[in-house]
């Protein structure tokens, strides 16, 4: 069956489709003979109960400088969509969560990937919470005096706003650094939401792990290796992606909220593991599975749709 797949998600002429996990699924939909539309989050509109958005038909192809062609622009309904997915990155502020509210209305009517009030209700670094067992040592709040007592409590630690994305605003900050407070100061301006500290994990040098699991079961990993004067293992920073096996220690972790991401609808889901601890669970537009096939792996992306076409 040919389906209607709208994709909400950034300027598609920006794609960096060697290793954008976006194109991968819009590269598997078109291969099933499924129609695509593309449009942006800042295009969606709602109006006398419908909810619509300004786009194009779209057709892709694995060809660097040159992936896509647009059809005429149109503005549609998206309740005619079999299938929409919401892959705009974040950050995770109103105008994401403002557009969960708007998907909403049209899931499961069409089947909107991930369900938009469980990415609204399982934040990356607020959902791992009900996962403490597998997580570092965590603090979360606005209160700098707080964030130094952690920091002289660890030694070490790192500190990131709570609804970033990509490795923006991530911190090393040390007992005994003097930048600490003007740190502090600055990530308290630019950011007005709580900020998350976490004890540094020194295995980060061997890697992050990137795990991805479609509807609750493990798919697929890479290991993420941060550049020699980075502390960020994210890709586009400098990241090197490696294959990568499971430990007996993140299958347990697999297995332990697998069942959950399942439950709530998240059909496509990304954990960060660090040594032995999870660090993150990417709800929202996780990434990876273009590496994980360039590596041996999988055909998440393949995998992903017979998820979707097993539940229409």
């Amino acid at each position: 069956m040919s389906l209607n797949v709208a994709v909400q998600c950034d300027p598609i002429e920006q794609f960096h489709i060697e290793g954008d996990s976006t194109f991968a699924l819009m590269l598997e939909a078109q291969k099933r003979g499924h129609g695509l539309f593309y449009y942006q989050t800042k295009t969606l509109a709602y109006d006398q109960g419908k909810v619509t958005a300004f786009g194009h038909q779209v057709k892709v192809r694995d060809q660097k400088g040159d992936h896509f062609t647009l059809g005429d622009a149109a503005r549609i309904d998206l309740s005619t969509q079999h299938v929409l997915h919401m892959r705009q990155d974040p950050p995770f502020d109103m105008g994401y969560i403002t557009a969960t509210h708007l998907l909403d209305i049209i899931h499961p009517k069409t089947l909107v990937v991930n369900d938009p009030t469980e990415v609204r209700n399982a934040p990356e670094k607020l959902f791992i919470l009900r996962y403490r067992e597998f997580m570092p040592d965590t603090l979360i709040t606005r209160d700098l005096g707080e964030i130094d007592k952690f920091r002289h409590a660890h030694g070490d630690i790192i500190v990131k706003p709570l609804y970033g994305n990509g490795g923006i605003g991530v911190f090393r900050t040390a007992k005994g650094d003097q930048n600490f407070s003007s740190l502090m100061e600055m990530l308290a301006t630019a950011f007005k939401e709580p900020l998350i500290a976490q004890k540094y994990v020194p295995a980060v040098r061997n890697g992050d792990k990137r795990i991805i699991l479609v509807d609750g079961q493990f798919a697929g990993a890479i290991n993420r290796v941060p550049a020699e004067h980075d502390n960020r293992s994210n890709m586009h920073v400098g990241g090197r992606a490696e294959p990568t096996t499971l430990t007996r220690r993140e299958h347990e972790i697999c297995e332990a909220i697998g069942p959950e991401l399942k439950k709530r609808g998240l059909i496509f889901t990304g954990i960060d593991v660090i040594g032995d601890v999870m660090t993150e669970i990417n709800v929202t537009s996780p990434t990876g599975i273009r590496q994980v096939k360039r590596f041996g792996g999988a055909d998440i992306a393949a995998l992903i749709w017979d998820a979707i076409e097993a539940r229409l």
